[in-house]
């Protein structure tokens, strides 16, 4: 009786973690504000300034950043929006990496104009998930949705931006941050200018 009972409620358990919907399994891990991902070139979503007209290194404080989603890509109230058209010329490439983990990333040119938490004229700067005091992120515990790690640059003034989430951290490399993004996150840059 007592082996019936708690295989009873050993497959109870199991079960209600593989039918949690992705916002139950998120929660767990990070708030959506505080999320990225990278699924498809329309389906993403990136740290940003909290504020309007703030460059990239000015909002790197708690509270300074939060998560803005394509229109296709937002899922919760909290997030904020990245209209349509942000990306120029966006390249989204994913797979397995030399290093044998899977990855996936947006690179590309960008419009800063048309998101108002961005100054055209910023040089830019980095957003991840291992870095930071302590190695917990920038903005803090700060994830990728399904990976381990990520690492993203946004340069109003390239204009260029580039996002990668990564199994394996080094695929992600968080100490070329001011290196730019052709050289953090090799891609397609389509002549940004």
């Amino acid at each position: 009786m007592f082996q019936t009972v708690f295989l009873s409620v050993a497959f109870t358990s199991l079960l209600s973690v593989v039918v949690a919907s992705p916002a139950e399994v998120l929660n767990a891990r990070a708030a959506a504000d505080n999320t990225v991902y990278v699924t498809s070139a329309d389906k993403y979503c990136m740290i940003m300034p909290r504020d309007p007209h703030t460059n990239i290194g000015d909002s790197e404080h708690p509270g300074g950043m939060m998560t803005y989603c394509s229109e296709a890509g937002k899922y919760d109230a909290s997030q904020g929006t990245i209209p349509n058209g942000f990306w120029k010329n966006v390249d989204f490439q994913s797979g397995i990496s030399s290093r044998g983990a899977r990855f996936a990333q947006l690179t590309g040119c960008i419009r800063p104009e048309l998101v108002d938490r961005l100054n055209p004229g910023d040089a830019g700067g980095q957003y991840d998930s291992n870095g930071g005091d302590g190695g917990r992120g920038n903005p803090q515990d700060s994830v990728c949705l399904g990976y381990n790690s990520y690492v993203e640059l946004v340069e109003p003034a390239g204009p260029r931006a580039c996002i990668k989430c990564c199994d394996n951290p080094d695929d992600c490399p968080v100490w070329l941050d001011e290196s730019g993004c052709p050289t953090v996150i090799p891609g397609n840059y389509f002549d940004c200018a």
